[in-house]
């Protein structure tokens, strides 16, 4: 006979696989949306550098390294070439204008000049005999012409007798041609004997002048060669400091070597080595101060230079007013080079997250201070001590800025 079979009480197995699998989707779901997923790395606090974003004039400068140099400097080089014989100004040395620095010495200048002094005499003779000469010849025509004039008189004296003679048939036709003819000859004498000496005035003329010229040419070479013999006598050309003297006793140098260089010092320049980061935003009249001895001075840049060299430029600066007491050559400042105008902005301080990020996030704490996130910002400028941030952050707001190198790819720090 059959027997009814009493019902199980409780969960039956077939039940308990669907409320695992529930469960299972339950915490799934507030895994996905309810908890936090950021990547976290945990970071003791003390050992960062922390800032406060705050919102102040930013003076757009950068600092650089100027050396002080001369305002000029005057290169030394031989204008002619020699021998030195003596060394009369030492290196450093404060000079004048016309003083002597050394003393070359070259035979062969000796030699041009009484060469020189030779041909000029023996050019000068020829002139002066030259000219007796033609003063000669001048008053040769002179008497000729004389002569002719007075042979002239006598036979148109004679020639007017015959004239008066001949009417009366006192004397033969021959004769009375023959005076006529004797007349004409002496005319024409005389006529050619004024020509020559129309010629030859203008022919000595020239001649004396040409000859005067050479002379003057050849007094001008002797002048130049006596001047080469001045000029091995090394002179300074300004006032200032023998910078720098190369030669020695002895030595020879050509003409043209540099011996050395005389250094102006009426007033100072200050050059420095630019980053070419900065080489569209550096020109001249920009402004840069220098503090010494508790004063600012004020400078302008005067020359940029163009050409840069292992990435850097070279700029040249001069002081606008005053300069710093015992100012001395080869003497090193830090010098603030002003590249705008001062606006203000918000501004982090200068640190080393920079490296790790370009600029282009930071990490910002959260009001607790007990983490902080990743945040992405945009920055502009920059000077020594600030970052000017152009947005992404808001005054008062607390940023990391020591080095990032350890957070690895993490969006978030928590403090320890």
């Amino acid at each position: 006979m059959d027997r009814i079979l009493p019902k199980k009480k409780g969960l039956q197995k077939k039940y308990i696989g669907y409320i695992a699998i529930g469960l299972a989707m339950i915490i799934l779901i507030y895994l996905a949306f309810f908890t936090d997923r950021t990547s976290t790395y945990k970071v003791e606090k003390d050992k960062l550098i922390i800032e406060t974003v705050i919102r102040d004039q930013f003076n757009d400068y950068i600092t650089v390294t100027g050396n002080v140099e001369p305002i000029s400097t005057i290169f030394l080089d031989a204008q002619e070439g020699g021998r030195v014989e003596e060394i009369l100004i030492e290196e450093g040395s404060m000079v004048k204008k016309g003083d002597i620095i050394l003393k070359l010495s070259n035979p062969d200048l000796h030699l041009a000049i009484l060469d020189s002094e030779a041909q000029l005499a023996e050019k000068d003779n020829f002139l002066r005999n030259t000219q007796i000469a033609m003063e000669q010849d001048r008053i040769q025509i002179k008497r000729e012409l004389l002569n002719l004039r007075y042979d002239i008189e006598r036979k148109e004296r004679n020639f007017k007798q015959n004239e008066i003679l001949i009417k009366e048939n006192l004397i033969s036709t021959e004769e009375y041609l023959r005076s006529k003819e004797d007349l004409e000859m002496s005319v024409r004498s005389r006529d050619l004997f004024l020509e020559r000496e129309r010629q030859d005035s203008l022919f000595r003329s020239v001649q004396v002048e040409i000859l005067a010229n050479n002379l003057q040419n050849m007094r001008r070479n002797l002048g130049l060669v006596r001047q080469r013999v001045e000029n091995l006598n090394v002179r300074a050309t300004v006032d200032g400091q023998l910078g720098l003297l190369v030669p020695e006793i002895g030595q020879s140098i050509s003409r043209g070597a540099n011996m050395g260089q005389i250094n102006v010092l009426t007033s100072y320049k200050v050059t420095a080595q630019i980053d070419e980061h900065y080489i569209d935003r550096v020109r001249t009249q920009l402004t840069a101060t220098l503090d010494r001895q508790g004063s600012k001075f004020t400078l302008v840049v005067r020359r940029v230079y163009p050409e840069v060299r292992n990435g850097t430029f070279k700029i040249d600066m001069v002081f606008e007013e005053s300069m710093p007491e015992n100012i001395r050559t080869g003497q090193t400042y830090y010098i603030s080079l002003q590249l705008g105008q001062p606006k203000e902005s918000l501004l982090v301080p200068i640190g080393g997250f920079f490296q790790e990020t370009g600029g282009q996030w930071i990490f910002v704490l959260d009001p607790s201070e007990s983490y902080a996130v990743k945040r992405d910002i945009s920055i502009g400028r920059k000077n020594p001590r600030y970052y000017e941030v152009i947005e992404g952050l808001q005054p008062g707001e607390k940023v990391i800025i020591s080095g990032y190198e350890t957070f690895g790819k993490n969006q978030k720090l928590v403090f320890k």
